[in-house]
């Protein structure tokens, strides 16, 4: 029995958009740029995939620039503003210790090329306290980038009320939306952000395709140099196939939001439920709003790696954080972001749920974890 519990690292690739790739692949072969008849089916096949990711985001088709995923897309935005804000002498960029490495190490970048940067640190929740932003506000800041949920521990930041500081400060605001498209409704233009960044192989599309929504008016300098695709914002001949998967998984999502957001919310609640119950030394990280699929879930006296790898050899697939950072012996920087201590975080593992995920999952999860955790706590106190 293989159970994944991982989905905040990717998704299985839904078989409606696997069989809508293929047909584009074998079928929708012309270049979009292409004026004869092929080159025409093919730009209408990215059109129809720009208005299904518009519609689930509430944004305008016109708004919608395909990149190759999540990454791209926030490179696009805060390089791409920050370039553009340059030239009114806005050289100060704001964003959160907790956000994605695509975020993190971009503002790091553009502080080695004279930009100015403030890393804000969040609450214990994984809350950025609005407070906290305004207080880092200057009439130099170009640009804020607050990520819309977490990947780790799947906290909601108040994205309305953070862009209008931004707003009223003269500054562009950008989200990471990746972890949030497809778990919670989301209307880029009722939260009043600037820019916001998605990504296909989070909500059961293909790897390698994401999306920026880039309000109307925003100017915006590409970053890379190539011809006029995607309205002179991403140059290079675009994946067809992989923006019509896009287009169907976006579909897809917006018709199945609300029945699957309660069914892994009532899931996810029994889970996390049934660990603190089941497994004595153990704490939710995160609180306050959460997208209905995550918890993050501290297992004192166990390294989180080892119950990882114990999890697995039971035939079940969590994580430790981000999938980006596997690899790394250094604490979460989220959780360190959020102020709890390098053994509590080193000790912290991720349940992701997703469409597949089941009741009798659950059940098998929470039958061989006890026993896995006290076998790694009885081997820890043997070897101090």
């Amino acid at each position: 029995m293989r159970i994944y519990f991982d989905h905040n690292a990717t998704t299985p690739l839904d078989p409606e958009v696997a069989d809508a790739m293929l047909a584009a692949g074998l079928e929708t072969f012309g270049n979009p740029s292409s004026v004869h008849h092929f080159g025409q089916r093919a730009k209408t096949a990215i059109d129809e995939a720009r208005s299904a990711v518009a519609a689930l985001v509430g944004g305008e088709p016109s708004e919608v620039v395909f990149t190759s995923g999540g990454t791209e897309s926030d490179n696009l935005a805060i390089r791409g503003g920050a370039m553009a804000a340059a030239a009114a002498g806005r050289r100060h960029l704001v964003t959160a210790g907790i956000e994605h490495e695509a975020v993190l190490n971009t503002v790091t970048a553009l502080g080695k090329h004279g930009w100015t940067t403030t890393v804000l640190g969040v609450a214990a929740s994984g809350i950025l306290p609005p407070d906290r932003l305004r207080e880092a506000l200057t009439p130099e800041t170009a640009m804020v980038s607050v990520m819309h949920a977490n990947n780790e521990v799947g906290t909601i930041q108040p994205i309305a009320e953070l862009a209008a500081l931004a707003r009223a400060a003269g500054a562009l605001f950008h989200t990471d939306a990746v972890q949030s498209a497809g778990k919670i409704p989301i209307d880029v233009r009722g939260l009043g952000v600037d820019l916001a960044s998605f990504s296909a192989h989070k909500l059961y599309g293909p790897k390698g395709v994401g999306a920026l929504w880039i309000r109307r008016g925003v100017r915006l300098l590409p970053v890379l140099s190539g011809g006029r695709q995607e309205r002179n914002r991403r140059p290079g001949t675009e994946n067809v196939p992989g923006i019509v998967g896009f287009g169907v998984a976006a579909r897809l999502a917006a018709q199945r939001l609300d029945d699957m957001g309660a069914r892994l919310a009532a899931l996810r609640d029994r889970l996390e439920a049934g660990v603190l119950a089941l497994v004595p030394r153990t704490a939710v990280n995160g609180a306050g709003p959460r997208v209905p699929n995550t918890t993050n879930i501290s297992v004192a006296g166990v390294e989180a790696e080892s119950l990882l790898i114990a999890l697995d050899l039971e035939g079940i697939a969590v994580s430790t954080g981000s999938a980006c950072s596997s690899g790394t012996l250094e604490p979460s920087h989220v959780l360190k972001a959020m102020g709890l201590s390098n053994d509590r975080s080193q000790s912290s593992i991720r349940f992701s749920l997703g469409a597949g995920s089941t009741d009798g999952e659950v059940d098998h999860l929470l039958e061989v974890l006890p026993g896995a955790v006290a076998r790694l706590r009885a081997l820890t106190d043997r070897t101090r």
